[in-house]
């Protein structure tokens, strides 16, 4: 699952007239290059969530055929239901395995199959999430959770930073029903307090591009690789 539902306010005005998994860097779309990374992974069957402009990324994207996927689309209300209610809203769609979600608005080279296969060993493992962190970066200095030995805890020091990346068991979000408005964080915590929640230290390329200035410098670094500078 892809997460688009966000209204992108930090990036106005630039997302006032396209949702922000539709602004390009280097020339191609976020949420394109997330698409391409995961059919190259092997990970071709995708839902994707919406709400604000949706009908832009539904009409971009079509049916994923373009790019060697299937995309089904999981719209929200106005306002969106937070992440965890989106991805209880989209279960319908995702079904009772266990699966991968990326956020739509962040710029990624991790091991996309590697992730999957961690979400294969869910089930057996009797874990809810794993999820992968990276170091804090400058706007989020403090951090989300603690790594330790391979498992995930809150309230430990020190702390990295989700990176939006993760496995989870459709379990984590029984407790939600579809369409009520939940985040994400509570269930997390909730899980890590049961120990049912792995994680790892992700120390690849990662970048929130959160803000114009953000998506500018990714965009001007990107086509600078690009021409070998």
């Amino acid at each position: 699952m892809i997460l688009a539902a966000g209204r992108g306010e930090r990036m106005r005005p630039l997302t006032d007239t396209c949702p922000k998994p539709l602004l390009a860097v280097a020339g191609k779309p976020l949420i394109v290059r997330h698409i391409e990374r995961l059919a190259a992974a092997g990970i071709v069957d995708l839902v994707i969530n919406h709400a604000h402009l949706g009908h832009m990324l539904e009409a971009a994207l079509g049916d994923g055929a373009a790019c060697g996927v299937h995309i089904r689309f999981s719209p929200e209300p106005p306002g969106a239901l937070e992440t965890a209610g989106g991805i209880r809203q989209a279960m319908q769609f995702l079904g009772d395995d266990p699966f991968v979600v990326i956020n739509g608005d962040v710029f990624c080279d991790a091991d996309l199959k590697a992730l999957a296969a961690k979400a294969g060993t869910l089930s057996a493992t009797g874990d809810l999430a794993h999820l992968l962190l990276i170091d804090n970066p400058e706007h989020h200095p403090q951090g989300d959770f603690a790594l330790l030995d391979g498992r995930v805890l809150d309230g430990r020091e020190p702390r990295l930073t989700f990176s939006g990346l993760a496995a989870y068991h459709p379990k984590i979000f029984a407790n939600i029903e579809a369409g009520q408005h939940a985040r994400l964080a509570p269930q997390l915590r909730a899980a890590m307090a049961e120990d049912r929640v792995s994680g790892e230290h992700y120390r690849g390329r990662w970048v929130d591009v959160g803000t114009p200035q953000r998506l500018a410098a990714l965009d001007a670094r990107l086509r600078d690789e690009a021409s070998g500078k």
